[in-house]
């Protein structure tokens, strides 16, 4: 291979943003696992294709779209270049490439996987994806319409259950969904409001302020796990639910906490309690 293929593969892994490909590929997973018969699923090939497209082709449209669309509002941001990727605009043209062989990926899963359910989610998922950034709707510049368009992460493990089940998920599952992506990204907007207020946008955030966000937050995140006690059967091990709005409480209690610090943390968070459930999952439905 050469050089100029590495650079290009490095270009395309740095814009899907590794860091968070868990948030898909592993909301699949998540999503599959809860919805399946039995672990003989995850030897079926349309589970392969779907868990090699939301961690990577996915992720290449989400944060392809972001980036054409947010040059400005990134150029001031701290988090970009130093925990995240920075876009340069001389790289447009590499960056429209992978947006349309990310599309391409997902036309594909559908002709592979043609079931109208799953291809009613994927539809949904470009939808959400693409106008999270993009104008005219552009949902991450309207109060509250930010973090429900954030539900784009929540449509992985959509897709993941219905390919096991055959089914759709449960309420109280796709509401769950909601409670975790909703106060995931407002807590996340938070240490940007001060740029964002300077970019001129108003987030939900910025609209409601640092302290009115977290107890937001701190509300999404008790509810979500007052669900998570619910659907276990109140089991000893939902009780780990309660790490997400501790978060927000320390916050509002004490201003020397850095929530920058904390953020962070959260996809660590994320992906220990996404595995328990994972593990769990797969050993109920051993199929023995």
């Amino acid at each position: 291979m050469t050089s100029g293929w590495r650079e290009e593969i490095a270009y395309a892994v740095r814009l899907s943003r590794p860091r968070f490909w868990i948030y898909t590929g592993g909301t699949f997973v998540v999503g599959y696992s809860i919805g399946m018969a039995d672990w003989h699923a995850f030897l079926l090939p349309a589970y392969a294709l779907a868990l090699l497209y939301f961690f990577v082709p996915a992720n290449l449209f989400i944060y392809g779209v972001n980036d054409l669309f947010d040059e400005a509002t990134d150029r001031n941001n701290p988090k970009k270049g130093e925990r995240e990727y920075r876009f340069i605009t001389a790289d447009r043209g590499r960056l429209l490439l992978l947006i349309a062989l990310a599309l391409a990926a997902t036309g594909l899963l559908g002709l592979i996987v043609p079931d109208p359910r799953l291809l009613l989610v994927l539809a949904g998922f470009l939808f959400l994806s693409g106008f999270y950034s993009a104008p005219p709707l552009r949902f991450k510049q309207v109060p509250f319409l930010d973090f429900c368009s954030n539900y784009l992460y929540v449509m992985p493990g959509i897709y993941g259950f219905v390919l096991a089940s055959g089914t759709w998920p449960p309420a109280w599952l796709l509401l769950g969904g909601f409670l975790q992506i909703a106060a995931m990204h407002l807590f996340s907007a938070i240490p940007d409001i001060e740029c964002d207020r300077a970019a001129g946008i108003t987030t939900t955030a910025v609209y409601l302020g640092r302290e009115r966000s977290l107890a937001l937050c701190l509300a999404f995140w008790l509810s979500l796990a007052a669900i998570a006690f619910s659907a276990s059967g109140f089991h000893p091990l939902s009780l780990l639910a309660l790490a997400y709005p501790v978060v927000p409480a320390l916050l509002l209690v004490s201003q020397a906490i850095s929530i920058e610090r904390l953020y962070w943390w959260l996809p660590a968070l994320n992906t220990a309690l996404g595995g328990l459930v994972f593990v769990a999952m797969t050993i109920s439905k051993q199929g023995i």
